[in-house]
């Protein structure tokens, strides 16, 4: 679809869903305040959450998130995310129309890093805050989650602005965060270790299961699973590729594909993660090599 013609059909207008996402945790107001904002523009507004657990200022992380749910939702769908370091400098606050005919209300920083990589932006255009602003709110320099993303992401979930009319538009990329792609070289399968499955502590990577696939390595196979932090290597061992977690014993570890279909590496019933100290995000690599 083209971006006059999914501009033409406004999908946005009276859908009327918001799903926010930040990094303000929910043990104050701040989360409450930003949904509270939006049902004043229009009670009829739906206003859910997809998550405000992420870490504080991990830019990195609230744009996995960001592509993780996204899609699953309806277009037409409004995403207000709000990881935001640079709370109140000149960084930009923007709107964007997904190819997938999402709206994403959120600071230019790095956020729409795997949205743009993953499903494409349409167009892009600045907030003009003169108009698209909470009222009497110009004081405050440090609650833009409130007073300018919510503000104006229910102004266009409910259909009161059209998404030209949120600003001027923008005709250069948004900002984007390094990202190494996954690829088959020197004899092994290298990729970044992107995330965790937070709950139990396994590493997600980008490499999807084709790749694997392409690579020669199915279930029932071994691999010897190399993990690096800035060059340094801090973990490796071979390690199984299975279905589910059963195939192994409690406590040990195994290569498996995850709920996006990458791979992912875990503990049955235990946290890779914890057990030895890998994180996540930019500098973490993974390398497979087959047995």
């Amino acid at each position: 679809m083209t971006l006059e013609e999914l501009k033409a059909q406004h999908p946005w207008t009276g859908r009327g869903t918001v799903v926010f996402m930040s990094d303000f945790g929910t043990a104050d107001g701040a989360v409450s305040a930003m949904h509270g904002v939006a049902d004043e523009v229009d009670h009829h507004l739906r206003l859910e959450d997809l998550t405000h657990e992420i870490p504080q200022f991990n830019i990195w992380e609230a744009s996995y998130r960001l592509i993780q749910a996204m899609t699953y939702w309806a277009p037409g769908t409004v995403f207000v995310c709000v990881v935001d370091p640079g709370v109140g400098s000149d960084r930009e606050s923007v709107a964007v129309l997904t190819a997938s005919g999402h709206i994403v209300v959120t600071p230019d920083n790095g956020t729409l890093t795997h949205v743009e990589r993953q499903v494409g932006i349409l167009e892009r255009r600045k907030i003009s805050e003169a108009e698209n602003r909470l009222k009497n709110s110009q004081r405050s320099y440090t609650f833009h989650g409130r007073d300018v993303y919510a503000f104006t992401g229910a102004r266009l979930a409910s259909g009161t602005i059209s998404f030209d009319e949120v600003g001027p538009r923008l005709d250069r990329m948004p900002v984007m965060l390094p990202v190494q792609d996954s690829v088959i070289k020197d004899g092994a399968i290298w990729g970044s270790v992107d995330i965790l499955d937070t709950r139990y502590g396994s590493l997600w990577t980008n490499i999807p299961d084709t790749m694997l696939n392409d690579y020669g390595v199915g279930y029932g196979d071994s691999v010897r699973v190399t993990i690096m932090k800035d060059g340094r290597t801090v973990y490796g061992y071979t390690l199984p590729v299975c279905r589910n977690f059963t195939e192994v014993e409690k406590g040990e570890a195994l290569v498996y594909i995850n709920s996006l279909l990458n791979v992912g590496v875990a503990v049955s019933q235990g946290s890779f993660a914890d057990s030895y100290r890998i994180g996540t995000g930019l500098g973490w690599v993974i390398r497979l090599e087959k047995i």
